[in-house]
C-alpha cells in the first residue's frame, strides 16, 4: 500500500489534457524563431505549425495534428541534441502527445 497520492490513477504528469491553444502558439512562434537561427532551411515547418494553430483559432475545431506532426517530425530528424529547435519540438510533440 502506499501514501503517495495520484489523484484519479490516471497517467502522471503535470497536467491533463493539451495545453490551452494560446500556450502552444507561444511555443510554436519560440520554435519557429530557434529555428530562424538555428536551421534557416527548416522554418518553414515552424510556419506550418503556427498555421495549423491559426487556423484551430479561427475556426474553433481542434489543431491537425497530422500536418503539426509532420512538420514536427521533420524538425526532431534535422535538429541536433540541445539545441532550442529540438527542445521546443519535443515540448509540443509532448503537448499533442505524439
Amino acid at each position: 500500500m502506499t501514501t503517495y497520492n495520484y489523484g484519479d490513477h490516471g497517467p502522471l504528469g503535470h497536467g491533463h489534457g493539451t495545453p490551452d491553444l494560446e500556450t502552444l502558439t507561444l511555443v510554436a512562434d519560440r520554435l519557429t524563431e530557434a529555428l530562424r537561427a538555428e536551421y534557416p532551411g527548416l522554418t518553414g515547418h515552424g510556419q506550418v505549425i503556427l498555421d495549423a494553430l491559426a487556423e484551430s483559432a479561427d475556426d474553433g475545431l481542434p489543431p491537425n495534428r497530422g500536418r503539426i506532426r509532420t512538420a514536427l517530425e521533420a524538425v526532431a530528424i534535422a535538429a541536433s541534441a540541445g539545441t532550442g529547435s529540438l527542445t521546443f519540438t519535443r515540448q509540443l510533440m509532448h503537448a499533442f502527445d505524439l
